[in-house]
């Protein structure tokens, strides 16, 4: 069957112009639903999708002639990577197109937690000023424990470099990965020595609600927590506690286990997370500047060129 790709979501007019280029048709569809996806997914070799829906087996079940499926995006929870593979599908993901927005975004909130910037804005806006209860922190000369040293976790690496600070990163899939930006240690060694705890790792059936009470009991020092990952791999109420006790100082949350409203004000842990002026919120956008829309998009043209090669 002739390579025919159907993309479901909104993408940069890079990938477009790419695939014209290499010859591959393609439908563009970003106004699919998951039911028009469904009736007309057998007519396609390839599949690109963001997060409008689930690719999972049901949907894949229908696809019998798909080689590929490609996700503008770091993360692939959406798809069921184990069982698309059993049936002989190549997954393709872009990690590397978002991989700075998410570094630069984190330490963004890293810097403003320690430095009460959000706090210190906000009460001038209404009238205050408090030089004190803004005191802040400095960042050189702490260590900053990464969790995943993939593409994400080396870029955070790497913008770190500027600041003095001491990288430590763990990653339970690889070895031998230390370099100029981070040295490799044990995960008793990152519990040990971390000030900044970072994840950078996938929700997976193995990392979903990894952080909870038991991981975060072990941290030796009051430690600054971020999360740019997955919202699904973190039980909210877990660092709650673990602020209350002191043990977590400041928390960023990019991501969320439940995200937009009005599931998200309908979790019972909500209320108190959105009222401490040590905890900052973002939605879901470390990874999405405009400059990651192009290279999302540039880097998954440039995958499937490369895989039709072959």
């Amino acid at each position: 069957m002739k390579t025919k790709v159907l993309i479901v979501d909104d993408a940069h007019t890079v990938l477009l112009q790419k695939l014209e280029q290499a010859g591959i048709a393609y439908d563009y569809k970003p106004d699919f639903t998951r039911v028009d996806a469904e009736n007309a997914i057998v007519a396609y070799t390839g599949l690109i999708i963001r997060s409008k829906f689930q690719v999972d087996q049901q949907f894949i079940d229908l696809a019998s002639n798909l080689q590929f499926i490609a996700r503008c995006g770091a993360g692939m929870d959406n798809i069921d990577e184990t069982y698309a593979v059993s049936k002989g599908i190549k997954i393709i993901s872009a990690n590397e197109g978002n991989r700075d927005a998410v570094g630069e975004h984190m330490i963004g909130m890293l810097l403003s937690l320690m430095n009460h910037l959000n706090n210190g804005n906000q009460e001038i806006k209404n009238g205050l000023w408090r030089r004190e209860p803004n005191r802040g922190y400095e960042l050189k000369g702490r260590t900053v424990a990464l969790i995943g040293y993939g593409h994400n976790g080396q870029a955070m690496a790497k913008k770190l470099s500027g600041f003095d600070v001491n990288v430590i990163a763990y990653d339970k899939y690889k070895t031998g990965f230390t370099d100029q930006f981070a040295k490799e240690v044990s995960m008793e060694e990152v519990v040990k020595q971390a000030d900044v705890l970072s994840f950078h790792i996938p929700l997976t059936k193995e990392t979903k609600g990894l952080i909870n009470q038991e991981y975060l009991h072990h941290f030796r020092k009051p430690i600054f927590f971020l999360l740019g990952a997955r919202g699904g791999i973190v039980e909210v109420p877990a660092v709650l506690k673990a602020m209350d006790e002191g043990k977590i100082i400041g928390a960023a949350f990019d991501v969320l286990p439940v995200e937009k409203f009005p599931a998200l004000a309908e979790q019972s842990w909500f209320s108190d997370l959105a009222s401490r002026d040590n905890v900052l919120l973002s939605p879901h956008v470390a990874g999405w500047t405009f400059e990651s829309y192009y290279k999302l998009s540039d880097v998954v043209a440039e995958k499937i060129i490369s895989l039709l090669k072959k």
